[in-house]
């Protein structure tokens, strides 16, 4: 039974995401393939960079801790630490089971208020496209009603 409950929620959730891509419920979509990929790309590269920097500030010292642990790891699962905590840290307010210390804080701060505003700047991005699209199509209206004279 709880098999075919979260086959459902799955079908739902993508149904909903493929009827909000591909399919117009308004004379006019907003929605921008373009930017969308964009902003996952967006997503991941700072993702990734902010992952980056905490793995090589890792060498010089201990920036990330793990469960009050000051434990050295090998390299790998520090990069492992490093992408996991820097995806929380941009995608949510954090789990608290990685714990930032010195100038980690700092880049955690940085990267929780970036993944912040970088939807809303996407949004107004749409939004200042779709107001130029706008005056754009009444200009040409205007221009077609009432040719200029030559």
């Amino acid at each position: 039974m709880t098999w075919i409950i979260a086959a459902l929620i799955v079908w739902l959730l993508a149904g909903s995401l493929y009827s909000f891509i591909f399919h117009k419920s308004y004379q006019r979509s907003y929605f921008s393939l373009e930017i969308f990929y964009t902003l996952i790309v967006l997503y991941l590269a700072v993702m990734l960079g902010f992952a980056l920097l905490y793995f090589i500030l890792s060498f010089n010292g201990v920036v990330l801790i793990e469960g009050d642990s000051l434990s050295k790891v090998a390299p790998l699962e520090a990069l492992a630490h490093a992408l996991y905590f820097s995806g929380v840290t941009l995608m949510t307010v954090g789990y608290g089971d990685i714990i930032p210390i010195g100038i980690g804080r700092v880049l955690a701060l940085t990267e929780a208020l970036i993944g912040y505003v970088l939807p809303a700047a996407f949004f107004l991005k749409v939004w200042q496209t779709s107001l130029e699209d706008k005056e754009q199509q009444e200009k040409a209206d205007f221009y077609q009603k009432h040719p200029p004279f030559l």
